[in-house]
């Protein structure tokens, strides 16, 4: 049985996010509810009409085209692709063949420290939906989505596993809404990723058969289709057989490809210059412009993140992939440095446990920092999972999280009793100072008011305390436990511990 390598490339369209369609006025609206509301005469293919180029869209792939480090042509070019499909109104589709907008560039994928060369990044007209009611023997159209701006972004054949390819996908998805050029939301239709898979016997050079399957709608798609047709294909020729190259669909049920049609060459489409646009020059100076409004990419994030910060891989990777989190961190450290410089709220109880303005040094800052990550990545994310919501719905704002860090780091609250503080700021958002005054869950520090409630329980719980001195260490646990009950969590559980060995004794 011969080992094979798979050669992958892929083929990733992306709906822009803009006012109006690529060449007419008609709104551009995916959660549009109502079929055929936002058409023209112009996007459905009425004889007579003119398109004309929409700037904002032609903006966003130069922006997608220097984050990828592309070459942004000078004189770029509109092309038809003709072909006849019931969802596209025109007979033809109004896109970019032999010179695009973005030529070249690349993408390293994270954990696989790997860089996928970009072939080319350019722009069309996206089709209609086809809506099929199979009990019924009928499909219907709607033409919203029709002529909504369209990015296409095409690699070479680097990529060599369904895992790189999801990658790969993941990392472009991010650097889009980082741009905020789509929000390239793969349930949504608003990103969807084709694949040309060939495998070659290892170390030859000549690319094998390939085909494509088209339609992937998750990342988890992208790979499970992938890897199962690396393993179709090489079954294939492991019986002596051939690859057809064909277009393949991906059954979800059977999880398996399923073939479509023989493949088309680009010669099939008919390509030539679109009569009705002319080349269309892009300006040094416009590119520059963009170029000085880029915003932070994911790549930067996660460098700067470790460095600035000193987070984990894994705490990075969860903050960079959820922007509006990392956001909420940031002003959360932010709190933590003006702590020197301002001091807080004459009411905080941190302020008051200290009897002056926090001063902190380097090294508590950065155990401030830790604490916060840790919390936020947590607590904080599962208040968020079990509540659907996003960051932008959090009620603690940033000040307020910094003081109950700050709070649980001074010991004014144990962390038990800071749990609860926290779950009443989520509930509520109040201030930590505010729902451990009303509560009464200040850290006990009276260390003789400790021993009478462990003298307490002692009583209460005899069989617990002949288990402990017939060497069962568990039952210490329990009697801890039950002093933090009785203190609400007030009694610092070290401390509860030594109390309690001491008076076993």
């Amino acid at each position: 049985m011969a080992t094979y390598e798979p050669v992958i490339g892929l083929e990733i369209h992306a709906e822009l996010k803009t006012k109006t369609k690529m060449f007419c006025a008609s709104k551009n609206n995916p959660d549009e509810m109502h079929p055929n509301v936002n058409i023209c005469p112009i996007c459905t293919g009425q004889p007579g009409t003119l398109p004309v180029i929409n700037k904002e869209a032609v903006n966003h792939v130069i922006k997608v085209g220097l984050a990828l480090e592309s070459k942004i042509s000078e004189i770029t070019k509109w092309d038809r692709k003709n072909y006849f499909y019931p969802d596209l109104p025109k007979g033809y589709q109004i896109s970019q063949y032999d010179e695009p907008i973005c030529l070249g560039g690349k993408l390293k994928i994270p954990g696989f420290d790997k860089e996928i060369r970009i072939t080319r990044v350019h722009l069309e007209e996206d089709t209609g939906r086809l809506i099929h009611f199979g009990h019924v023997g009928h499909s219907l159209i709607d033409f919203n989505r029709a002529g909504v701006p369209l990015m296409e972004l095409v690699t070479e054949p680097d990529l060599h596993s369904g895992e790189e390819a999801s990658a790969f996908a993941q990392e472009l998805q991010l650097i889009l809404r980082y741009l905020g050029v789509s929000d390239a939301n793969m349930e949504k239709g608003q990103m969807r990723v084709e694949a040309n898979i060939s495998i070659r016997p290892v170390g030859s050079e000549k690319l094998g058969v390939k085909v494509e399957v088209k339609n992937l709608n998750s990342f988890k798609v992208v790979r499970d289709a992938i890897d199962y047709e690396i393993k179709r294909q090489s079954e294939l020729l492991d019986d002596g057989k051939k690859v057809t190259q064909e277009t393949r669909g991906w059954s979800e049920d059977k999880e398996q490809t399923f073939s479509q049609r023989v493949k088309e060459e680009s010669h099939d489409y008919r390509y030539f210059p679109e009569p009705d646009l002319p080349p269309l020059r892009i300006n040094f100076s416009i590119i520059e412009g963009i170029k000085a409004a880029m915003p932070e990419l994911p790549s930067q994030k996660r460098t700067r993140f470790k460095n600035k910060y000193g987070l984990q891989d894994d705490q990075t990777n969860i903050l960079v992939n959820n922007e509006q989190l990392a956001n909420y961190f940031e002003n959360v450290v932010s709190e933590f440095m003006n702590w020197d410089k301002e001091g807080l709220d004459k009411d905080s109880l941190l302020v008051q446990g200290l009897d002056s303005k926090p001063h902190l040094l380097e090294k508590e800052k950065q155990l401030l920092i830790n604490l916060a990550a840790n919390y936020i990545l947590s607590d904080l994310l599962g208040f968020l999972n079990e509540a659907s919501a996003t960051a932008d719905d959090i009620r603690i704002d940033a000040e307020n999280f910094a003081e109950w860090c700050g709070l649980l780091h001074r010991n004014i609250i144990t962390s038990r009793a800071g749990k609860d503080v926290l779950k009443e700021m989520w509930a509520t958002g109040k201030d930590p100072s505010q729902v451990i005054r009303e509560k009464n869950l200040v850290q006990i520090e009276d260390i003789g008011e400790v021993e009478k409630i462990a003298e307490k329980i002692i009583k209460e719980n005899q069989a617990a305390v002949s288990d402990y001195k017939k060497g069962k260490t568990a039952s210490l646990q329990f009697l801890v436990g039950q002093m933090m009950k009785e203190t609400r969590g007030r009694a610092n559980p070290e401390i509860v511990a030594d109390i309690l060995k001491k008076l076993l004794k």
